[in-house]
């Protein structure tokens, strides 16, 4: 099974420049009292630029390697970057390798690449969505429901109705489906496919009210 809504190049780098805004304004801060002027700003933007075209040109490495098949090589560089100072490039190289390895049957190397992973709390539950989806794959249920605990957002949900749908749990797993699709947009690409989860599990589907 891969793992699906892996970030693509826009995705990539709205997430290095978020990081960037999050971390910028502490650093300047620090900076500019303990050096102080235009000679401490001047400094602290060569010295971000050169570890931010450091950690790019690394990241970049990485994808090669990975497109070569080459994830041994792969991963050395994955935990390089994460040991470094720009660490939205570690995280990014460590949702790509764990992918490949996927790709190539090693799931249990990418759930231990997918555990490392030390991202900020605002992506835990994204990666925690797709750590579950590969504790399904592996036949771990159980896991995966733990793992997803009482999360609310509509992704988690229907994973969490995947997992119980596996272990035959029919009726739990229309409960989170049909929770899943109250939370889910009226327009959502993904509503079609959670209303046919409902139905498999049981339940009926019926049409959102049209707002006026």
């Amino acid at each position: 099974m891969a793992i699906d809504d892996l970030l693509d190049e826009h995705e990539q780098s709205e997430r290095v420049r978020s990081w960037l805004r999050k971390n910028g304004v502490s650093i300047i801060a620090g900076v500019a009292i303990a050096i102080g002027g235009i000679a401490g700003w001047q400094w602290w933007q060569k010295e971000q630029g050169s570890h931010l075209a450091g950690a790019h040109g690394e990241y970049q490495t990485v994808l090669k390697q990975l497109q070569d098949k080459k994830l041994d090589e792969a991963a050395k560089g994955v935990k390089g970057l994460e040991a470094g100072k720009v660490q939205v490039y570690g995280d990014l190289a460590a949702l790509q390798l764990a992918k490949a390895q996927v790709d190539a049957g090693k799931n249990q190397e990418a759930l231990a690449t997918l555990r490392a992973i030390k991202a900020d709390p605002e992506y835990k539950t994204a990666i925690d969505q797709r750590i579950a989806r590969l504790l399904i794959a592996t036949g771990k249920h159980d896991e995966a429901i733990a793992l997803l605990g009482g999360a609310t957002d509509s992704a988690s949900l229907e994973i969490h109705g995947d997992a119980l749908m596996a272990l035959g749990k029919r009726d739990e797993a229309r409960g989170q489906y049909e929770k899943a699709l109250k939370t889910l947009d009226v327009a959502a690409p993904q509503r079609r496919v959670l209303e046919t989860k409902v139905m498999d599990a049981g339940g009926a589907v019926t049409e959102p009210a049209e707002s006026v």
